[in-house]
C-alpha cells in the first residue's frame, strides 16, 4: 500500500508563476542553466512535484501604527550609521512605531560633525573620537536609551565594547566581526543585548522551521541532488548567510552540496532577466532558491525566500527593540538574545 500526498504548486502561488514571485515568467531550467525557453530538462522528470514553501516580501510600505505597548511609546532609541540604508530604513520603522530616534549617531570619521536629516529628524553625526563621552552623556540625557548598531563589519567589536563599557543595551543588526568575541564581551559585561545578523522575522521563523525538521529528521533527504541561487544587490560580494545556514541544514538531511557550488548572481542585468528582481530593488534585495532532487529524478521540492527592499529587516528590528525594553523593564535574568527568543515571545507588531 502506497500513500501519495500531491500539493498542487498554485495552493502557493497563483496561475503560472515565475519562480520568484514578482518577476517574469520562466522555468526552472533557465534559472540554475542560465538559458531562457527550454524544457525543466536541468531538473530531470518531474513525474512528483512538490512545492513546499514559498514566501516573498513585496515592497513594504511604513504605514503610522501604534507601538505593541503604548508604555514604549515615545522610547528613545541611538540608531548608529543612521545614514546608511538600513540605519535610514530603521529609523523611519521606529518613528512609525512611535519609538524616539535620539538626535545623535555615530558615523564614519569623514562624515563626522555633519547634521543630516532621516525621516523628518536632524541628526548629528559622529566619528570614533570622543565616542565614550558623548555615548555617556547622551546615556544621561536618555536614561531608557538603546542602541541600535547598523553600521559596518570592522567596527561590530570595538563598537559592542562601547556599549558595554558605558552600560547601554543594544540591538546588534550588524553582520561580521569576531562573533565569539562579541558574545564573550557582551556577557562579562552584563549588559542586555539582542544580537542578530538576521532581522527578518519571517526569514529567521523560515530558518528556525529547518534546523528543527533537521535535527528531528536527520538523513531525510539521503541521496538527494540539490541546486542553490541567490541573488543579491552586487555590492554583495559573499555567499549570503541565510543561505549558508539553509544549506547547512540540507546537509544534516542528508544532502552532499559544497558551498562553492552555490550559484551566485549579481549581475543586474540577470537578475532583471533571468531571477526576476524588480528593477527599483537591484540595490537592496535578497532572493533564495533551493532545489531538490531524488536519484531518480522522479520528486523535487523547492524552498524559496524573496526579499524587496529592507523594510522587513527594520519592522524586525524596532520589534527586538521594543522586546529588549520589555526585559530590561522586568529584570530579566537572561541578558543576551537573538530574534528566535525575539519570535518565541509572540508580541511582535
Amino acid at each position: 500500500m502506497a500513500l501519495v500526498l500531491r500539493v498542487p504548486a498554485k495552493i502557493f502561488q497563483q496561475d503560472n508563476p515565475t519562480l520568484f514571485s514578482g518577476g517574469r515568467t520562466q522555468n526552472s531550467a533557465a534559472l540554475f542553466s542560465g538559458g531562457a525557453g527550454r524544457s525543466c530538462s536541468v531538473f530531470g522528470r518531474r513525474k512528483l512535484a512538490t512545492r513546499i514553501l514559498s514566501m516573498s516580501t513585496p515592497p513594504i510600505q511604513h504605514l503610522e501604527k501604534p507601538s505593541a505597548s503604548s508604555q514604549h511609546l515615545g522610547l528613545p532609541i541611538m540608531v548608529n550609521g543612521c545614514n546608511g540604508k538600513m540605519g535610514r530604513e530603521v529609523i523611519q520603522a521606529a518613528v512609525s512605531a512611535g519609538l524616539h530616534p535620539v538626535p545623535v549617531s555615530f558615523s564614519r570619521a569623514e562624515e563626522s560633525g555633519q547634521t543630516v536629516e532621516v525621516c523628518g529628524k536632524e541628526i548629528k553625526l559622529h566619528g570614533p573620537s570622543g565616542r565614550e563621552s558623548i555615548l555617556a552623556s547622551v546615556v544621561d540625557e536618555y536614561p531608557n536609551l538603546i542602541v541600535v548598531d547598523y553600521t559596518v563589519p570592522d567596527a561590530v567589536n570595538d563598537n559592542a565594547e562601547l556599549y558595554c563599557k558605558v552600560g547601554v543595551p543594544f540591538v546588534m543588526g550588524t553582520t561580521g566581526g569576531d562573533r565569539e568575541r562579541l558574545y564573550n564581551t557582551v556577557k562579562d559585561s552584563n549588559v542586555y543585548a539582542v544580537i542578530s545578523p538576521q532581522m527578518g522575522k519571517q526569514v529567521v521563523a523560515f530558518l528556525a522551521a529547518m534546523e528543527i525538521m533537521a535535527e528531528q529528521f536527520p538523513g531525510a533527504f539521503s541521496g538527494y541532488s540539490l541546486q542553490v541561487m541567490e541573488s543579491h544587490q552586487a555590492s554583495k560580494l559573499d555567499i549570503s548567510g541565510t543561505a549558508k545556514a539553509v544549506i547547512s541544514c540540507f546537509q544534516k538531511l542528508g544532502v552532499s552540496f559544497d558551498l562553492d557550488q552555490t550559484q551566485q548572481i549579481r549581475d543586474p542585468k540577470q537578475q532583471v532577466e533571468m531571477v526576476g528582481v524588480p528593477e527599483e530593488y537591484l540595490n537592496g534585495h535578497a532572493f533564495h532558491m533551493y532545489h531538490l532532487t531524488s536519484p531518480d529524478q522522479t520528486v523535487s521540492f523547492e524552498f524559496q525566500h524573496n526579499v524587496c527592499g529592507r523594510s522587513i529587516y527594520a519592522e524586525g528590528t524596532v520589534d527586538a527593540t521594543i522586546f529588549l525594553a520589555k526585559k530590561i523593564q522586568s529584570g530579566a535574568e537572561q541578558r543576551i538574545y537573538n530574534m528566535i527568543d525575539v519570535l518565541r515571545e509572540g508580541n511582535m507588531r
